[in-house]
C-alpha cells in the first residue's frame, strides 16, 4: 500500500482499552507501509503489562504523569518529559503510578503492537479474562514472563 500523509487531530482516531490503559492510534502501521507506528496511551495508577518481551523497538516518551518502569529486571520511575528506548528483545513492564493517569508516546518499529492491541481489546473484557494475554501475546511475538 505504501507511506501516506497522516494528519490527526486531537480526539481522532482509533481508540481501545488495552489491559486498563486507554490506547489511541495516531499513526498506524498501514500508513507507514510497517516500518513504525505511534500510540498515545493513558495509563492509570498500576495499569499496563506485566514483564514481557518481543522482537521489535519500542519507545516510550512521557508527556503527563509518572510511569514506573522495570527495564531488564531495574526499577525506574519516569516523568513528564523522560524518554525511554528499549531494543527489541528488551524484557520491560510499566505501570501508571501518578494519581491522574500518566499520558505516553510509544513509538514501535517496525510498526506491530497493533494487532496485539486490538485482539486484546476485543478478547479480554475484564479480570477474569487476564489469563488470555500471554496467549494472545503469543500469537503477535510477544512473550510474557511469569510473575515472580
Amino acid at each position: 500500500m505504501g507511506k501516506q500523509l497522516v494528519i490527526m487531530r486531537k480526539g481522532e482516531g482509533e481508540s481501545l482499552t488495552v489491559m486498563g490503559a486507554a490506547v489511541r492510534f495516531l499513526c498506524t502501521a498501514d500508513k507507514t507501509d510497517r516500518s513504525w507506528s505511534l500510540m498515545e496511551v493513558a495509563l492509570p495508577r498500576d495499569a499496563g503489562p506485566p514483564a514481557h518481551f518481543h522482537p521489535w523497538d519500542e519507545a516510550y516518551y512521557v508527556i503527563e504523569g509518572e510511569v514506573r518502569f522495570t527495564l531488564s529486571g531495574e526499577d525506574r520511575g519516569v516523568g513528564a518529559g523522560d524518554f525511554i528506548y528499549a531494543p527489541g528483545g528488551t524484557v520491560h513492564a510499566f505501570q501508571g503510578c501518578s494519581d491522574e493517569p500518566a499520558r505516553v508516546l510509544i513509538f514501535d518499529a517496525p510498526a506491530h503492537a497493533e494487532s496485539f492491541f486490538r485482539d486484546v481489546d476485543r478478547e479480554v473484557r475484564g479480570p477474569g479474562d487476564m489469563p488470555k494475554v500471554p496467549m494472545i501475546g503469543g500469537r503477535h511475538q510477544i512473550e510474557f514472563l511469569p510473575p515472580a
